[in-house]
């Protein structure tokens, strides 16, 4: 299909507001150029999320606390939440010695 000089001009009226790197397609705007990303690798620039924490450090702060309460609730809700961590061992321990 051969295109007139009046189609030609019309995507080239469409082109251009829509600017040379987005070029408009049905009712979507589709990406034609390249993303500008900052790959200069700064350093001191603040990462846009924390580290992620050691799930064996959290479990162990759980324990600690669960241990400071003391109860039986405290200890079944630790073994359910992490029965096959190496502290259940010890809650279980702990929750067997409340029983007595």
């Amino acid at each position: 299909m051969k295109l007139g000089p009046i189609s030609a001009g019309l995507i080239g009226v469409l082109a251009v507001p829509a600017g040379l790197d987005r070029l408009p397609i049905g009712e979507q705007l589709v990406m034609a150029g390249k993303a500008n990303a900052d790959d200069s690798g700064k350093a001191g620039r603040a990462p846009s999320m924390p580290m992620a924490r050691d799930p064996s450090a959290a479990v162990a702060e759980e324990y600690e606390a669960v241990r400071q309460k003391g109860t039986r609730e405290a200890f079944e809700l630790f073994l359910a939440r992490h029965g096959d961590d190496p502290l259940a061992e010890q809650a279980r321990a702990e929750l067997k010695r409340l029983s007595r």
